[in-house]
């Protein structure tokens, strides 16, 4: 299993860093016999797994239940859990127990929050009560309605450079590494250039030090859900219903259940 300064380590040898999301414990069974090196609880599951419109109305709750799932399944993994809308957005004393009770009951390794320097007091707080930190910047999902939408960042010169200026305030505070999220190649490689730690791209390019996938994206779960950034490695959308289809049609036809799955 890796641990905070494995990854600063893959970024000195250049090694890449493949991360992927895990909502639920079958699924992170399975991540943990592959060749995963994270795995990221993301509040994405409040879109992918409940259906949620945003990110934002997902809850500390939701996220330790879902993280303490992944955690059983992937016990040989490093756990990230993502800090949710409102949980350190607040007083030191509400941060700390908001995310020290995420931190503690769900039994992750580090958690991920979202913005650019002016969390950074936050990043510190946190590392300070021994709470590893990953950032995230770009698109950040949870300040989507400030965006206008889910829409590329950091496109012109001006927010570009405050992009890497952000980066280097969150390395400074703390952060073990940096999830960077639908920006401009060009602009990644300059950040990945800019701070020690590592980048972690979700629509960023190639030139960062590794990358970050959602599962259901990668295996083809929504067969309407396209973005650029994604690559479908499977297309289980399809063969998920035509397995419905096909045992509807057994049930129907009496063809299931047979005698070898009977009980004499």
């Amino acid at each position: 299993m890796l641990n905070i300064n494995d990854f600063r380590t893959k970024k000195q040898k250049n090694e890449k860093i493949k991360v992927i999301t895990s909502y639920d414990y079958s699924t992170a069974v399975i991540v943990n016999e592959s060749d995963i090196d994270a795995v990221l609880v993301g509040d994405s599951l409040g879109m992918v797994f409940c259906g949620y419109e945003t990110t934002i109305p997902v809850t500390p709750e939701e996220m330790i239940y879902h993280t303490k799932a992944v955690k059983r399944g992937a016990a040989d993994k490093f756990i990230i859990t993502d800090l949710p809308y409102l949980s350190y957005h607040v007083s030191d004393d509400d941060t700390l127990q908001i995310c020290g009770k995420i931190f503690k009951e769900s039994g992750c390794h580090a958690v991920k929050l979202e913005g650019g320097s002016e969390f950074s007091g936050r990043i510190k707080l946190l590392t300070n009560a021994s709470i590893p930190v990953m950032g995230h910047l770009g698109l950040t999902p949870q300040s989507v309605h400030k965006f206008g939408g889910f829409k590329v960042q950091g496109r012109d010169d001006d927010k570009a450079e405050k992009m890497i200026s952000d980066a280097k305030s969150i390395e400074n505070a703390g952060a073990f590494a940096i999830v960077l999220e639908a920006i401009p190649e060009k602009l990644a490689a300059l950040i990945t250039q800019a701070v020690s730690i590592p980048t972690i791209g979700i629509g960023a390019g190639r030139y960062v030090d590794g990358q970050v996938l959602v599962i259901n994206d990668l295996l083809g779960y929504n067969r309407n859900f396209n973005p650029r950034f994604v690559r479908k490695y499977r297309n289980y959308n399809d063969d998920i219903l035509n397995a419905l289809n096909e045992y509807c049609e057994d049930v129907d036809k009496q063809i299931f259940p047979a005698e070898e799955n009977s009980f004499k």
